[in-house]
């Protein structure tokens, strides 16, 4: 019995592939900033729909979410998530599905996740006789800007409950993979992000009078290189930290020295004591340096997605899982943890769960690119192992938990 479902999801999954190919480029040439994927929303709406999801909400919680519900024997629920939203990046390169939004791409592979959920949706609804009990299909916007926080929004407005969610499973394209690996582990997975703000308050001045001013560039630079240090000589080497500033603005002309200098950065760790520590150490640290300056400073700390911490029951059994469905040489358990911040963390605060990562580069394609870049995609080959995996997943959960 286990072999026929096997082998149907993945004869199902085959049949879909070139559905599941169109789906994803449709999104890729379509995309939609965080928060604004009303059509990317509806798009998923009007499949599921057709598919025959026994329910379809549209503009969950009134945010641009779908989450769909398909009806099985008993009364357990798991979830299956994907995110829609995509990041205000020009988009490189000459390939025929090119976005056709001008400063607006899928450069971190949301339009993949959300046509596999699709085709795992389309392949569950094939096998709804035989589900066990139900599959709640959670599309998410917003997972890129943490200041909308799609993932918490959803979580408080009940996305997890009625029917009550007993575990979630998410998956994540990943270019350091080879094409249609699979990888995970149990416990920490992603780090926390959270952002931050440093503006410092210097005197203007004309540049020929510095003596005159107080100059906010100079402190900067010296904030800059202290908040460095933090890392370096504050936090146990132990336990890994990452302090970066990521943005930088003053002045206005070459021959002035400005008034105000403004910084933003994020701040990732694994650690949730050593998340507390690090913005209490770089308050200390700003205002010891301006005020050896003379200057002023306004630091504002934002509290972004906890770490992804992968529960262990249902890791092992996605690990036993995918190796049953894909072959043990296809899943592999991650050594270490990376330092990249996902709101799926929010969903595993309240239901055991496990995110998943899976491979999409294809040097042979010139499929090579990181997360955030321009030029990135993804081997499209590996999108109906994607649906598959989810589907087996949540079919088998289903069968053993009922």
């Amino acid at each position: 019995m286990n072999s026929d479902i096997k082998n149907k999801i993945k004869i199902l999954a085959s049949e879909l592939k070139d559905e599941i190919i169109s789906w994803r480029r449709h999104i890729h040439q379509n995309p939609e900033l965080s928060n604004e994927e009303y059509k990317t929303a509806k798009f998923v709406a009007d499949k599921l729909k057709k598919f025959g999801v026994d329910v379809v909400i549209e503009n969950f919680g009134e945010t641009p979410a779908v989450v769909g519900l398909i009806k099985g024997k008993h009364n357990i629920t798991v979830a299956l998530r994907a995110d829609m939203d995509a990041l205000p990046m020009e988009e490189k390169g000459d390939k025929p599905y090119k976005s056709k939004v001008k400063g607006v791409m899928h450069s971190c592979g949301h339009d993949a996740h959300t046509a596999m959920l699709l085709g795992a949706a389309k392949i569950l609804c094939g096998l709804k006789e035989k589900l066990q009990g139900n599959v709640k299909l959670i599309f998410q916007p917003c997972e890129e800007r943490q200041d909308c926080r799609g993932a918490r929004t959803l979580v408080e407005k009940g996305v997890l409950e009625n029917p009550k969610v007993s575990a979630i499973f998410g998956i994540h394209v990943f270019p350091e993979l080879p094409s249609g690996v699979v990888g995970t582990r149990e416990g920490h997975f992603l780090a926390s992000s959270d952002g931050f703000k440093i503006e410092v308050i210097g005197k203007g001045t004309h540049a020929s009078r510095p003596h005159l001013g107080v100059d906010p560039v100079l402190v900067s630079a010296q904030v800059i290189n202290a908040l460095h240090h933090i890392v370096s000589r504050k936090v146990d080497p132990l336990h890994p930290a990452v302090l970066t500033i990521g943005k930088i603005n003053g002045g206005f002309a070459e021959n002035i020295i400005p008034e105000s200098v403004t910084m933003e950065g994020t701040v990732r760790t694994l650690s949730l004591n050593l998340r507390e520590k690090i913005s209490e150490w770089m308050e200390e640290t700003i205002k010891g340096v301006t005020s050896a300056y003379g200057a002023e400073y306004k630091f504002s700390f934002r509290a972004g997605n906890p770490p992804v911490i992968n529960d262990k029951l249902t890791t092992r059994f996605a690990i036993s899982m995918l190796r049953d469905l894909l072959g043990e040489d296809q899943v592999v358990e991650l050594e270490n943890p990376t330092m990249g911040g996902e709101d799926f963390s929010e969903y595993l605060l309240k239901v055991p769960g496990t995110f998943l990562r899976l491979g999409v580069r294809n040097e042979k394609k010139g499929i090579t690119a990181p997360l955030h870049s321009p030029f990135f995609d993804v081997d499209e080959e590996v999108l109906p192992i994607g649906s598959q995996s989810m589907a087996y997943l949540a079919y088998k959960w289903l069968e053993e938990h009922s």
